[in-house]
């Protein structure tokens, strides 16, 4: 039955990985960096048209280019399934980390929960390697637990420094900060802190520096010097202090967790403060979860650089630890409205959709599809309401709201094809090369927005960049042009540039043949 249970929360994200295309903004980034390493046999350091990458430690960018080299093209399915079975694989280690202190009903309220937490949920589906980092930081932490509490194996020890590294090794230093900050930080809540040593001692530092010292070996010999020092102290210490990319304010994160965890922050922080001010967290795991969360958010706040997605580790222990501590809250009005606050606006969805359509009509609202979708997700919520209300049972309402957004997803994932052209490149790259073909033309311009670079992936070719700078004096000849529609009309010289031509449609692109 447990092996049913994660098969099917499989099933329901499978569609999207065999209909979904590649995302401009990060995917096909890393879709076109691999093909530029395997160009040029470049496997520690890359470049991204070019231009030294060292945003990111190897191995996720290695995943791409296996799956490169496996299926001779780059495989949505290949590279889904290495961010949703890294999500169950969490699902699994926390359910067996809580198995003794929770029941099994409440254990599949917070695998549920988390699954439908919605950037944990967005991790799952979109090719990252923040969910694989994730993966290995829960499990150094379940290892270091294990060896904590007396139940560890003979291979802990070197388990515990190796999920470590590995998570360094798969996102950078969060990666390692996040599992040894954490023990520091429970062991000095817990009076123990001189005994950091048994859990990572000579052996641990052992294996973490000869990992690093194969990994900056490989760097240094493909990238030099240069390319070293900008892995270790520009993507690193230079982003801590004062990032050059996503700076954002120190209380970020204290607005971002609200939705990040939708639509289940209401129930994971009300719980939490509520156990907190009850003084409920009193066993030594309550007390681990705690510190994880705390810590993270704290450190990560600290930070300079800041994303929704850098928190993800904390995620699951904060599910988990909601879980544990509404045994110990009075399951009163305050939790229940927790639940009911998020039904309602769920439940709102179908009437809202209907009403702005007649405000003002916009094309994907106006669709059969989300009328469906919407009105389904009304009925879950009255059902949910129910079971909350009427026969309070919190676990039922939960794997109502749950089980509903986990088939709006696997339904809706079959009208995925009818959005590609909006979501990715795909479709546009596809008509522009048959265009192509038929008119004997083989080169490619893109302008200069839109992360439009990146499309090499597709078309396997170079393309020419057009900038602003050039409309001018730019002369393509016989090529084809892959632009925005937005960036057409809000620049006059490119209107001019492509006026009389030949325009095709696709999503928000056009298809130009000069």
């Amino acid at each position: 039955m447990k092996a049913n249970k994660y098969l099917l929360l499989l099933l329901a994200f499978l569609p999207l990985l065999f209909f979904r295309d590649f995302t401009p903004d990060n995917e096909l980034k890393y879709l076109s960096i691999a093909d530029e390493a395997i160009r040029y046999g470049n496997f520690f350091t890359f470049t991204n048209h070019g231009i030294a990458y060292a945003d990111k430690p190897p191995l996720y960018l290695w995943i791409v280019i296996l799956g490169k080299l496996l299926f001779g093209t780059h495989s949505m399915l290949f590279l889904g399934l290495l961010s949703i079975i890294p999500a169950l694989v969490v699902l699994y280690v926390m359910d067996k980390w809580i198995a003794t202190e929770a029941d099994q009903n409440s254990r599949l309220s917070a695998q549920l929960m988390l699954i439908t937490s919605g950037y944990f949920i967005g991790a799952g589906i979109v090719l990252r390697m923040d969910m694989l980092m994730c993966m290995f930081i829960v499990l150094a932490l379940y290892t270091f637990y294990q060896m904590y509490t007396g139940k560890d194996t003979k291979w802990s020890s070197y388990l515990f420094p190796f999920y470590t590294f590995m998570a360094l090794f798969t996102k950078g230093p969060f990666g390692l900060l996040i599992p040894i900050l954490s023990v520091i930080a429970f062991l000095t809540v817990k009076g123990e802190l001189k005994t950091f040593g048994r859990y990572w001692g000579v052996k641990a530092w052992c294996i973490l520096l000869a990992g690093s010292a194969i990994w900056f070996t490989g760097v240094f010999m493909e990238g030099g010097y240069t390319y070293l020092h900008n892995l270790l102290f520009n993507q690193t210490v230079n982003r801590a202090v004062d990032s050059f990319h996503h700076k954002k304010p120190f209380y970020f994160y204290f607005e971002a967790i609200w939705y990040s965890l939708a639509p289940w922050s209401l129930l994971y922080i009300g719980v939490l403060f509520a156990g907190i001010k009850a003084r409920l967290i009193k066993t030594d795991l309550e007390k681990f979860f705690l510190t994880i969360i705390t810590l993270t958010f704290v450190g990560l706040s600290l930070v300079s650089s800041k994303v929704e997605v850098y928190m993800l580790p904390a995620f699951p222990f904060f599910a988990y630890l909601a879980v544990l501590l509404l045994k110990k809250v009075n399951q009163s009005k305050f939790v229940s409205a927790l639940i009911a606050i998020p039904l309602v606006i769920i439940g709102a969805a179908f009437p809202a959709i209907i009403i702005l359509s007649r405000i003002k009509p916009i094309a994907l609202l106006n669709t059969p599809l989300i009328y469906v979708l919407t009105a389904f997700l009304l009925v879950i919520a009255v059902l949910a309401l129910y079971y909350l209300y009427k026969q309070r049972n919190l676990n039922k309402s939960i794997y109502t709201l749950a089980a509903g957004l986990l088939i709006t997803i696997f339904a809706g994932s079959f009208f995925i094809p009818s959005y590609n052209e909006y979501i990715g490149y795909g479709e546009m790259c596809k008509t522009g090369e048959e265009i192509a073909r038929q008119k004997g033309i083989d080169s490619f311009y893109f302008y200069n927005s839109g992360r439009m670079e990146n499309i090499d992936a597709y078309l396997k070719r170079d393309l020419k960049e057009l900038k602003e700078t050039d409309l001018n004096k730019k002369q393509c000849g016989k090529a084809i042009l892959f632009v925005r529609i937005k960036d057409v009309n809000r620049t006059p010289s490119l209107k001019k540039m492509v006026e009389g031509k030949q325009k095709i449609v696709k999503g928000d692109c056009f298809i130009i043949i000069l």
